[in-house]
């Protein structure tokens, strides 16, 4: 009958229309057996069809970097979570890649076998290149229910290594000091499924005495991007050479332009902080029940910089080629601590936000920035920033701009001084505070009076209610 005849070569793939390498040699083969009368068209069509299903590039999703601002060029991948042929879940992280801001987190849209990595640990890549590959299917990284294809039997021990090649859990701050010390977090002895800082001192003091021994020399294997590189000893006395990250020559290079590029100048004064004090201690309780959020220093400041700022419009200017650019927002940058150095994002529209708004986006900035979660979008912008040594007991310093803008304001500790008030000495908690400008475009009266209206409204904050 015609449904059992066997179709030419020519025709075969006319009907069934292979694309795969791989495929076709399964089809040939088919064939060849069909020639020999031992499969039939059916057969053949259903044999290379399930041959050819899990090899469809149809199947095969290309993980690439996420779009970078168009200020970054480069990013640099830190640390593969996983390896080639290990199975990914859904929206599980699989590489870390580090910016000149941020580290991004890489996760997968979907679910699938990661069959290939393109770049390794330390390599620079562009917006939109692919790093690797998943294959998309149900039955990758998993036991085999059928045999698909002549490959070598895996061992029945291969479920159990494949569950102890899942990494353990580490913070961002425990994979820094991990890559530091150049040790693999999955070697470090710990309980249940997180590995943390106090592991890897365990781990560190336990291997001591063995480092101490010189090792055999080992393949060369692509450097992670914080490995630290041991120089000679002399005497006992170690030395340790560590790469900088991206974000630490990125900061290199921004300071050393703004100070070649721009004309620094700073202004101090002293602010009595005990009106402020006052007010926190009177509704800080009161003010967290209804906002849910500390009434800290920082939104007061906030507040009193955009009323000046809108008195002295200059100070929020920032300068490109010879022209002067004026903004008519205020977009405040506040710099906040991370494990990989200062960082800087911004509060958009300060001008709009309440007390609220802005405690309860700075503190979100301020767990971000620690989980290294904070977005290219959060760092981008900005017409005027806000530096607090004073965390750190800083008692006084000049800050350093942060180009485009032409001018930053920093605070510092608060430590009880005595003054005098009319004609009395009396002890009040006084905050030196600092103003750093570019004195190309902002005279120094300008700056001066900025700093001036900044302080008087500190000291009776009554101001920000009547706007004088």
């Amino acid at each position: 009958m015609a449904c059992c005849a066997v179709l030419p070569p020519h025709l075969h793939w006319q009907v069934i229309g292979w694309k795969h390498k791989s495929v076709v040699m399964n089809s040939d083969l088919s064939v060849n057996r069909a020639k020999g009368g031992g499969l039939t068209t059916p057969e053949i069509y259903q044999t290379n069809q399930e041959k050819s299903k899990p090899m469809s590039n149809e199947n095969l999703l290309e993980i690439k970097v996420p779009a970078l601002a168009e200020s970054i060029s480069e990013a640099t991948l830190m640390q593969w979570m996983k390896k080639p042929g290990e199975w990914v879940d859904v929206e599980e992280k699989i590489v870390e890649i580090e910016t000149d801001k941020v580290v991004l987190e890489v996760i997968a849209p979907e679910a699938g076998e990661l069959i290939e990595i393109l770049k390794s640990d330390g390599s620079l890549v562009g917006s939109g290149e692919v790093i690797a590959r998943l294959r998309l299917t149900e039955s990758a990284g998993k036991p085999k229910l059928t045999e698909k294809a002549a490959l070598p039997v895996t061992p029945p021990t291969a479920p159990a290594s494949a569950s102890s090649s899942i990494p353990p859990k580490t913070s961002p701050a425990v994979r820094k000091l991990a890559n530091e010390q150049g040790v693999d977090p999955a070697q470090v002895p710990h309980q249940g499924d997180r590995v943390t800082k106090e592991d890897l001192f365990a781990y560190q003091a336990q291997s001591q005495p063995a480092q101490a021994a010189p090792a055999p020399p080992t393949p060369a294997k692509p450097r992670p991007v914080a490995a630290s590189i041991p120089v000679a000893q002399a005497h006992g006395r170690t030395q340790e050479r560590v790469p900088m990250t991206r974000l630490r020559r990125r900061v290199a290079e921004r300071l050393l332009y703004a100070q070649q590029e721009h004309a620094i100048l700073t202004t101090f004064n002293e602010i009595n902080m005990q009106p402020v004090m006052d007010l926190r201690t009177q509704y800080k309780e009161e003010f967290q029940k209804i906002h849910n959020a500390k009434l800290g220093f920082m939104s007061f400041f906030v507040k009193a910089a955009v009323a000046a700022l809108q008195k002295f419009p200059i100070i929020n200017a920032s300068t490109q080629d010879e022209d002067i650019i004026y903004h008519g927002f205020y977009d405040v940058g506040v710099a906040v601590s991370s494990p990989r150095g200062l960082v800087v994002p911004i509060l958009r529209d300060a001008d709009k936000a309440s007390f609220a708004q802005i405690e309860n986006t700075i503190a979100d900035f301020g767990k971000r920035a620690r989980e290294n979660k904070l977005e290219l979008s959060d760092l981008e912008g900005g017409t005027f920033s806000i530096t607090n040594g004073g965390i750190f007991g800083s008692m006084l310093s000049t800050p350093i701009l942060n180009p485009p803008q032409s001018a930053i304001l920093g605070m510092h500790n608060i430590v009880e001084r005595p003054v005098a008030e009319k004609g009395a000495v009396v002890i009040r908690p006084i905050m030196y505070v600092a103003l750093s400008y570019d004195h190309r475009i902002i005279d120094g009266r300008d700056a001066v009076q900025f700093l001036v209206a900044i302080k008087q409204t500190i000291e009776d904050p009554t101001r920000l209610l009547l706007a004088v």
